[in-house]
């Protein structure tokens, strides 16, 4: 079970840092996802960082303001979001899957319930 914290609401330019935890199982294996929906758009992926620690930036709108990270010593993976915009208001969702990560979201197996971001103007 994946569970992710830090969500609220921050106004834009602000900072939050989103966390996923692992309860149940290690992360040590896992590449980890983390993905947004927008009201009424469909899910997209943000930022994937795989079992060794290669990340992939799926999404060009958070590059150079979202950085992923891990600490498997704690069985958790971060998204650090910067300059953050009202774009950016969404529930983020954090999602793995076995090593390596993937451009589709089916190829992860277990999901976080999701964590909402509210960004003002």
């Amino acid at each position: 079970q994946l569970v992710e914290s830090g969500g609220g609401l921050v106004q834009a330019g602000g900072s939050l840092r989103l966390s996923c935890a692992a309860s149940r199982f290690s992360l040590d294996y896992y590449a980890i996802g983390w993905f947004r929906q927008a009201p009424g758009k469909e899910r997209e992926g943000v930022s994937c960082i795989n079992s060794r620690g290669g990340i992939i930036n799926y999404a060009d709108s958070v590059k150079g303001r979202f950085t992923i990270s891990r600490d498997n010593a704690k069985n958790t993976v971060y998204l650090q979001m910067n300059s953050l915009k009202p774009e950016d208001t969404a529930v983020y969702y954090c999602a793995a899957k076995y090593a390596y990560c993937s451009v589709r979201e089916t190829d992860f197996g277990y999901w976080g319930q999701g964590t909402q971001i509210n960004v003002s103007t």
